[in-house]
């Protein structure tokens, strides 16, 4: 069973930077495909981005291609998402999710899910 945690998250302006993390624990992490994704308060949880296991392929929603980068450190089973030009758009709760297949933006192909973490953009 993978557990996974997310950090990173707070309020900021429009335009400035965060960069949240995941740290996952207690299962096979190098192995799965890692995805990130949002959920705004009335708003279905939606794909932000993806990464495989080995991070040669990465996946953005259009709406942050350009400003936002995910990566991971397999050795310290840890994944990325670095989030640059923010726009009040981009508040929501965050969440970092785990999947034992390809790379795929459908939410119910993740197992595993972190409990989240709030990032707010303020204009």
């Amino acid at each position: 069973q993978v557990q996974l945690v997310e950090s990173g998250g707070g309020l900021v302006q429009a335009g400035g930077s965060l960069r949240l993390s995941c740290a996952a624990s207690g299962g096979s992490f190098s192995s799965y495909t890692m995805g990130w994704f949002r959920q705004a308060p009335g708003k279905e949880r939606e794909f932000v981005a993806g990464i495989t296991w080995s991070g040669s392929m990465t996946r953005y929603a259009d709406s942050v291609k350009g400003r936002f980068t995910i990566s991971r450190e397999n050795a310290k089973n840890t994944v990325y998402l670095q989030m640059n030009s923010l726009k009040p758009e981009d508040t929501a709760v965050y969440y970092c999710a785990g999947a034992s297949m390809i790379l795929t933006s459908r939410p119910n192909d993740y197992k595993y899910w972190g409990q989240g973490t709030q990032v707010t953009v303020s204009s």
